[in-house]
């Protein structure tokens, strides 16, 4: 009965009354749409987000995975590049790749974490911080035990922590880490001359 008494209704109704009604419903539902994109780009439009949860995986001295409500979020961290680890017989890693690996596991392997983010780069990963108390970050901390460069690869294009750079020439003054060695590679000069130049 309810059915017939609607058929009836929209029969009596003129086209034109049907368009302005579509019209209506149209506009409406694209502010709606307009209101929820805004909402759920607003943390980037900010230029940070946040992403908590628990490290699942520590694959090397600046990579890793976060458990983020059952959602697997792999991790490059912000401003620093690790040595690299052996990915093969044609991509061999470097000394002390294991040693940044080992130290980044130490700090924060298995622990439940709030990272700030910048980004995702090319391959998915987010470009993140991983604060610490006290206002250090584990990035921080790395560079000053000589496990891990500033990364200035390209005039310092993806160095977002200034102060990086000065932690990182101390270590090598007191020889830590990977300074132990004057003849250290950059990371970013090695995946170049040994990896893609076979100049290893």
């Amino acid at each position: 009965m309810e059915t017939r008494g609607i058929r009836r209704w929209l029969t009596r109704l003129s086209r034109r009354t049907v368009r302005r009604v579509l019209v209506t419903v149209c506009i409406a539902a694209g502010a709606a749409g307009a209101s929820l994109f805004a909402q759920s780009s607003s943390q980037h439009d900010s230029g940070t987000y946040s992403l908590t949860g628990r490290v699942v995986r520590v694959a090397d001295g600046d990579t890793f995975t976060l458990l983020v409500n059952r959602t697997r979020e792999r991790v490059r961290m912000a401003s620093i590049d690790a040595p690299e680890i052996s990915h093969g017989s044609d991509r061999p890693g470097q000394d002390h790749g294991q040693a940044a690996r080992q130290a980044l596991a130490g700090m924060i392997a298995g622990k439940t974490l709030t990272l700030r983010c910048y980004e995702q780069d090319r391959y998915g990963r987010n470009i993140c911080d991983v604060p610490l108390p006290g206002g250090s970050t584990v990035g921080r901390e790395l560079v000053a035990g000589g496990w891990v460069w500033a990364n200035r690869q390209g005039r310092d294009k993806y160095l977002r922590d200034s102060t990086l750079p000065g932690l990182m020439a101390r270590a090598r003054e007191q020889r830590l880490g990977l300074w132990q060695r004057s003849d250290a590679v950059a990371p970013w000069v090695w995946r170049y001359d040994c990896w893609r130049q076979g100049r290893c």
